[in-house]
């Protein structure tokens, strides 16, 4: 019998989104919307353990997104818990942070390099936008070059959607090709002596695109572009940080930022980001204004200690490559053996599939949704993530599930004369 996606219209997932609707617009919002990925996909969860989610009708899939990159470690890590638990019992947010947050700006100012000062936010969209105001404060300028395409978050100055975005929330960003020196040099030219920051991504992951690793030359060029007019460096981590490498991800491309955000991985799913810079924009990070009710709130940095402590511990990233590499050879054999060829992009542990010849991806919806149909969650246009709970065992049972879904791939592939 050929798998098949769940109709889920009248399960618990499809009552949940018929009330959501009602009171929700459209549903759900952002990238959280089930709309994101192939029909058939849950929209609601119940839990998660190791390397395994459940959705609220019992369905349980092994996870290769990672709660769109939170995860590292796996769902639900026992020490993790355990420490965020300890504070949770003691008491989450109260009138002024707890010693956790101390106690974690020491860990990162040890662990990465470029860093002498930590400030907290919660996710980030916050982080970023913390960085554009850091880097305009340090230097009394307004100009902001940035990657097209590239994503930096969820408000307006950034946002990849313009609806209610005006021309003046935007009015100072200057765009240029990630690892085009020639046009990273143009842009740079026309913010003049008003430029105040290069922002540049871990890696270029824009959605949908085959992703692009950071080119050591065009690093170096940023970097040298920052240190001839005194602008900031800004290193958007967001994504990728302490996957790729504990000290910063650009640590691969021996260039270091002046400013950098970090959040997804940072505590194991708790919510939490981080701003790191150096001592020469600590004085604007002392002057500026930045708060939050909650970001000060105890549990997710008692989780991001241990989450870090872990990370070291167990060497993370290079576990993490060795994982991804395992299952990125695992895919792209099972798709030559079925008559696909499937190319990968994008560092190892945060792989991005896509099928050769698949311009609308539908060929990668079908084969997610029948990876989904035999209990394995993937992503056809989104980076896919990896954590340390993916062990061999696991992702050969994964990969096992989704050769036998290149397999109905393949028999429902019409047959060209």
């Amino acid at each position: 019998m050929t798998a098949t996606a769940p109709d889920l219209s009248n399960s618990l997932d499809g009552q949940l989104r018929r009330r959501a609707s009602r009171v929700i617009p459209g549903g759900m919002w952002g990238h959280m919307r089930a709309a994101a990925v192939p029909a058939g996909y849950p929209q609601f969860f119940a839990g998660g353990d190791g390397a395994r989610v459940r959705d609220v009708d019992g369905r349980e899939y092994i996870d290769f997104m990672c709660s769109w990159g939170p995860i590292i470690l796996g769902h639900r890590h026992p020490e993790v818990e355990a420490a965020a638990r300890a504070q949770l019992d003691a008491g989450d947010c109260l009138d002024g942070p707890t010693e956790h947050a101390v106690r974690l700006a020491e860990r990162m100012v040890e662990t990465i390099p470029h860093a002498s000062w930590v400030l907290f936010q919660k996710n980030g969209s916050d982080a970023m936008t913390s960085c554009a105001t850091l880097a305009r404060a340090a230097t009394g300028r307004r100009k902001i070059v940035l990657a097209e395409g590239a994503y930096h978050g969820a408000v307006p100055w950034c946002s990849p959607s313009a609806v209610g975005v005006t021309a003046e929330d935007r009015a100072h960003l200057i765009h240029y090709t990630y690892n085009d020196i020639e046009s990273l040099d143009a842009a740079v030219t026309e913010a003049g002596e008003d430029l105040a920051a290069v922002i540049v991504s871990a890696f270029k992951h824009d959605l949908g695109i085959r992703q692009e690793l950071p080119v050591s030359d065009f690093a170096r060029a940023a970097r040298a572009h920052c240190d001839r007019v005194g602008a900031a460096l800004v290193l958007d981590d967001v994504r990728a940080g302490f996957r790729l490498n504990l000290g910063g991800s650009w640590e691969q491309v021996g260039v270091r930022p002046d400013l950098a955000a970090y959040s997804k991985a940072i505590a194991n799913g708790y919510p939490l980001s981080a701003v790191t810079g150096s001592e020469r924009f600590r004085p604007a990070a002392e002057k500026a204004f930045f708060t939050g009710s909650f970001w000060y709130s105890g549990a997710p940095m008692a989780a991001a200690v241990t989450v870090l402590d872990i990370l070291h511990r167990e060497n993370a990233p290079a576990r993490l490559e060795r994982a991804g590499r395992r299952f990125g050879s695992g895919l792209t054999e099972s798709a030559a053996r079925h008559g696909f060829e499937v190319r990968l992009s994008g560092p190892p542990a945060i792989p991005l599939m896509q099928f050769a010849d698949d311009p609308d991806a539908r060929l990668g919806e079908t084969l997610c949704q029948q990876a989904l149909a035999r209990g394995v969650y993937l992503h056809p246009k989104h980076n896919m993530f990896l954590s340390l709970a993916h062990t061999d065992e696991v992702i050969d049972t994964a990969l096992q599930a989704i050769d036998e879904a290149f397999a109905t791939l393949a028999r429902s592939r019409p047959v060209r004369p």
